[in-house]
């Protein structure tokens, strides 16, 4: 799962790069990785992943709220908490 696939605005990127080059962020993406190879569904798909952070630029933001997606069905999961 290449980050390059993963859509994220910019200002969010510039905010969390460092983040994605940390040994436990490294770790959670070979696991998805080996995961999606073994054919197990991770929901959301990869192009939703980040999609709170490419809904709004960081400058916008005011709180972030931290929750978890709580949808686990095909086609449900779009990479917002609440």
């Amino acid at each position: 799962m290449p980050l390059q696939t993963i859509k994220i605005d910019a200002s969010w990127y510039d905010k969390l790069n460092q983040e994605f080059e940390k040994p436990y962020f490294k770790d959670l993406k070979t696991f998805l990785v080996s995961e999606k190879l073994a054919n197990h569904k991770i929901f959301p798909n990869n192009s939703l992943i980040f999609s709170a952070f490419d809904s709004t630029p960081f400058e916008k933001v005011k709180i972030v709220i931290l929750g978890q997606d709580p949808y686990h069905g095909e086609g449900q999961a779009h990479g917002l908490c609440f």
